[in-house]
């Protein structure tokens, strides 16, 4: 008898490595992109003073962030998708599946500091842009790497 509880990856979709690196660059410039505009809204309510601080402070922290925290996650799953054995991977499995739910927790924070009143426009301008600037140039570590692979098919040609 067939057990779908245990053979459940037997309906999963599967896309190729090239894929599985699409898809996280594609999704982390585009929440990157979208944490940005939602902070730059934020800017116009604010004096020119808190604007250059707010700006100046994310440029700062979100490279740190970049460097320091999202670039090593990209590496690491990059790394980890290139060692797939097989050619044909579930869509799912471009992270490791404990980060979903790190990702379920920070969006549902994200939601709830900016619909609270309690915490000051200035801070969470600062957290949105910083993490939408790490998340956007750390993506690029993904079209770096989906370029390199190019490279190799046409070398291995």
């Amino acid at each position: 008898m067939y057990n779908f509880a245990t053979n459940y990856d037997d309906y999963m979709p599967r896309v190729g490595k090239h894929i599985l690196i699409l898809i996280p660059g594609l999704l982390w410039s585009m929440v990157g992109l979208m944490l940005i505009s939602i902070a730059s809204e934020w800017l116009a309510d604010l004096s020119l003073a808190y604007q250059v601080i707010g700006v100046s402070t994310s440029l700062i922290s979100g490279s740190v962030i970049t460097y320091f925290g999202f670039s090593r996650i990209a590496f690491k799953n990059i790394e980890r998708i290139n060692n797939y054995q097989k050619n044909k991977i579930c869509i799912w499995a471009f992270q490791k599946w404990s980060s979903y739910l790190l990702i379920i927790f920070m969006m549902s924070l994200g939601i709830f500091l900016r619909n609270t009143t309690f915490f000051p426009r200035i801070l969470l301008l600062i957290i949105y842009f910083s993490i939408g600037l790490a998340l956007f140039l750390s993506s690029m570590a993904y079209y770096r790497e989906l370029l390199h692979m190019k490279k190799e098919k046409h070398a291995e040609s």
